[in-house]
């Protein structure tokens, strides 16, 4: 069975690869940006990003008491998810491509919403566990 999944595993690599190639081909793309984009992009996860979710997950099974973890955990995961998904538009809020009632709001506030609404959903659900775990 390992090698069935290898041999897929393989042959996805190599469509990846083509279809890559392909894009390459028909755009401008320079030596320096393919390589930014499939040299850099896992050298900066591997380097920073795996480290410090390690981090925080070891953090978070030494400081959260245990009814509170499962919440938290969803409530990092979440907000990680969320910023990653608003910071092109925070960044550079008009380099995407226009579209009427998308663009003409405040980005900020919006992700505090969100944000907030997520961790009150984890302040909900911590108190319903430890009131759980404490009866």
């Amino acid at each position: 069975m390992r090698v069935v999944l290898a041999l897929v595993g393989l042959a996805l690599l190599g469509y990846g690869a083509v279809l890559a190639w392909e894009f390459a081909a028909s755009r401008t793309v320079n030596a320096v940006e393919g390589a930014a984009w499939f040299v850099g992009g896992p050298l900066v996860h591997d380097g920073l990003v795996a480290p410090a979710v390690g981090l925080a997950g070891l953090a978070l099974t030494r400081l959260v008491p245990g009814p509170w973890r499962t919440p938290v955990a969803v409530g990092a995961v979440l907000t990680a998810v969320l910023t990653l998904l608003a910071i092109p538009l925070l960044w550079h809020p008009f380099l995407v491509v226009t579209n009427p009632g998308l663009h003409d709001r405040d980005y900020v506030a919006g992700l505090a919403v969100a944000l907030g609404v997520v961790w009150l959903a984890v302040a909900v659900a911590g108190v319903i566990r430890f009131q759980k775990a404490h009866r």
